[in-house]
């Protein structure tokens, strides 16, 4: 039997060190499932593994994209089943870690189809978003699908786009094409959770932000103004200081709300990951032998 030992939790909370040391234990690789990670030119405000990380175990699905490629969602759950498919053949036990759940669950469990939509539908809820703000998306929502309004985190514009253009393109609710039947998986899942209290969690994400701009961040975003319009940017870390850049916010005012975004995604992971009653959670001090021992007792 085959086992996908996959590491969850808010950003900052060490999700990195503790996959390189099972990685390690198992004598095995590491699949990234961070959708911040995949892309070449975004490396410091995306807390990519340092050269020593990435050296110390194999790693897949890391800076192999360009923020030029259209990659999405559904694309990496086929490139990962592939890689799985391909490491599977000579270990039976195999990592995956990642901020992203949308793209953790991808892999675990499978995603659900929705029919191709005329992609200018999205172009204009972009713009809609742009001119006139998420509150007005929100309440499209509310209209077309109220089960997605309820269920989906509205605060965050991707996903409520996303919902947006399949009710806008196909007529039909967002919440009707989902929980169809999946494809099974040739792996069983162990999730190792780790937590820690609010404020120990929004002190590291703080420690973090000022790290980044210490080891050159607002160089690298320099590089990337001109393709700030890209939907691989459209992320913390990048958005507050383009914002900088173009004269509308402070050097100091954009780093505080980097660190106040980023806050708010650490509290969305918790709440996507709270919804999953079988990840198996610790401290995030909590000794990796601890935590190995939890993992071999769920090996069959």
């Amino acid at each position: 039997m085959n086992y996908l030992i996959t590491v969850v939790g808010a950003t900052a909370i060490g999700k990195t060190a503790l996959s390189i040391k099972l990685a390690q234990h198992f004598n095995t690789e590491i699949i990234s499932s961070d959708s911040r990670q995949f892309y070449k030119e975004m490396n410091i405000g995306t807390a990519v593994p340092s050269p020593e990380e990435l050296n110390a175990a194999k790693h897949h699905f890391i800076q192999n994209r360009s923020i030029f490629d259209n990659y999405s969602v559904g694309q990496f759950e086929k490139d990962a089943l592939q890689k799985l498919d391909y490491l599977f053949l000579k270990n039976k036990y195999l990592i995956m870690v990642g901020g992203s759940g949308l793209y953790t669950n991808a892999v675990i469990n499978g995603l659900d189809y929705f029919p191709e939509v005329a992609p200018e539908v999205r172009t204009q809820l972009n713009l809609q978003l742009q001119n006139k703000g998420i509150l007005e998306l929100q309440e499209q929502l509310k209209v077309l699908d109220p089960e997605s309004f309820s269920t989906l985190e509205i605060e965050n514009p991707h996903r409520l786009i996303r919902a947006l253009e399949i009710c806008i393109g196909t007529g039909k609710k967002y919440s009707e094409f989902k929980n169809k039947p999946k494809t099974p998986r040739n792996f069983t899942p162990i999730k190792i959770g780790l937590f820690a209290d609010r404020a120990i969690m929004y002190n590291r994400i703080n420690q973090r932000v000022d790290i980044m701009m210490e080891n050159g961040l607002l160089d690298e975003v320099k590089k990337l103004h001109t393709y700030k319009n890209l939907n691989a940017l459209q992320t913390v870390g990048y958005k507050e200081l383009f914002e900088y850049l173009d004269g509308k916010y402070s050097l100091e005012f954009a780093i505080e709300e980097i660190k106040k975004n980023t806050r708010r995604f650490a509290k969305r992971q918790v709440t996507w990951n709270k919804k999953d009653a079988s990840i198996n959670w610790f401290d995030f001090k909590t000794e990796t032998s601890e935590i190995i021992t939890k993992i071999e007792s769920l090996i069959v």
